[in-house]
């Protein structure tokens, strides 16, 4: 089959794939650098930030604060650069102060918060379509190409909408279903938190190629994933070779961290882990955790030995009337910030 039959094939299967949608022709005379970037965006570049602001009502300063909090580089007065979707996200942003939804203090905060994770997502994306690209490179043209990302794109953004959705709806129905929580307003929760960490991570690293430690990564990800999921916890981020959880009680926690255990025992590509998990009072902001539980959750876990989880002192008081786990003290540590850490060794009783 000729090259020219292959790629028509591919982009007769992405147009079937994506709502049965024709691929539609992207024009090859601008710079390939700048189509790109107007199906990203949806728009053409028409305002500089003196326009913006005029358009929008949006004081120039504010403005870029705001850029700054959602992570993009200055940028100069006279570039043009934003488009009519720019335009229609501050009057959105306006709407939402006005209407007390969103109130102007906190907004750089919120738009640091969702910058961070958008950040991440689009990395992967962008990685996965150029993946996809670079598996039909011989086949297809600069143009055809653009014909793909303007299918993809759009199947990704509808996506994406579709499982922050459901995280939503998981978050709210959590939230109206816990009893414990701040009675007086406030975002501190009664939570444990808990860090699993690879061992020799930096170590392993070295000696793996690069298929190799993606592997590892992947696979790490995905196992992490699954077991705190069913455990009924949920992942705070993941960092590296570490991931940070928290969960409402301690035998989930309990039940989560030896659960990672056993899985990254049957995971010939995974190397052990150190747990460590704390109990109390959890300030939970822009979905991320703070306080002195997260603290000690953190110490506990550099302290681990390699394949053990240890607790604190809350953890271990909620789980020694539990028949599925045994907990026994060990002696005290001193860590910066603690002149005496107490830890107990979390194990499964059967």
């Amino acid at each position: 089959m000729s090259a020219i039959r292959r790629g028509s094939r591919f982009l007769a299967g992405v147009g079937r794939l994506f709502s049965g949608a024709v691929v539609r022709h992207v024009a090859g005379d601008g710079p390939l650098d700048e189509a790109v970037e107007e199906i990203v965006l949806g728009a053409p570049r028409r305002y500089t930030r003196a326009g913006l602001a005029e358009a929008t009502d949006l004081d120039v300063d504010e403005g870029r604060r705001l850029w700054r909090s959602l992570g993009f580089a200055e940028v100069g007065d006279d570039e043009v650069l934003f488009t009519d979707q720019d335009v229609a996200a501050v009057r959105l942003m306006a709407g939402l102060t006005e209407a007390g939804v969103l109130e102007p203090e906190v907004r750089e905060a919120v738009a640091r918060a969702v910058a961070q994770s958008m950040s991440r997502l689009a990395e992967w994306q962008v990685g996965m379509l150029r993946r996809l690209l670079e598996g039909h490179g011989q086949d297809l043209t600069p143009v055809e190409s653009l014909q793909v990302a303007a299918a993809v794109i759009p199947a990704l953004e509808q996506l994406q909408s579709y499982v922050w959705r459901r995280h939503l709806a998981a978050t709210v129905h959590r939230m109206l279903a816990t009893a414990a929580g701040p009675g007086d307003g406030s975002d501190t929760w009664p939570l444990v938190v808990g860090f699993a960490d690879m061992v020799g991570f930096t170590r392993t690293t070295r000696k793996r190629s690069a298929d190799e430690l993606s592997e590892m990564i992947e696979r790490f990800g995905s196992t992490t994933t699954e077991v705190i999921a069913d455990g009924r916890g949920r992942i705070v981020k993941t960092v590296g070779d570490e991931v940070l959880f928290v969960a409402d009680d301690a035998p989930a926690a309990a039940s989560i961290a030896l659960g990672l255990q056993e899985r990254v025992r049957a995971e010939d590509v995974l190397p052990q882990l150190r747990i460590g998990l704390a109990a109390g009072p959890v300030l939970t902001r822009y979905g991320d955790v703070y306080g002195e539980v997260v603290n000690i959750a953190s110490r506990l876990t550099t302290h681990a030995r390699p394949d053990t989880v240890l607790v604190d002192d809350a953890v271990a008081a909620a789980l020694a009337d539990d028949g599925r786990f045994r907990v026994r003290a060990l002696r005290p540590v001193s860590v910066r910030g603690y002149r005496s850490l107490h830890p107990w060794l979390l194990e499964d009783r059967s």
